[in-house]
């Protein structure tokens, strides 16, 4: 079981990236599905935390490549958006 300290810690450092839109993306990720990683799912989703959020944000719109360091099932669903919840 993951340490709740800190999934509370990402949860803020996804939610409070810098910009509204990497917000609403790595944020809303993390909400959607961080209830069911384990420590891999954390490692990755840390090491995507660390990336720039020009960055994150083509790779989520597909107009970049993924580094392979973050290639693979998480950054798949990533790329979805379809947990991405705008409010009105």
């Amino acid at each position: 079981m993951p340490d709740t300290a800190l999934l509370r810690r990402l949860k803020f450092r996804a939610w409070h990236r810098g910009t509204r839109e990497a917000d609403f993306i790595v944020g809303g990720f993390f909400d959607r599905y961080s209830a069911s990683w384990g420590e891999a799912e954390i490692a990755w989703f840390e090491a995507l935390l660390e990336e720039q959020d020009v960055d994150v944000l083509a790779w989520a719109l597909g107009s970049a490549e993924v580094p392979s360091h973050l290639a693979g099932p998480l950054m798949s669903a990533l790329r979805k958006l379809d947990y991405v919840e705008i409010p009105h």
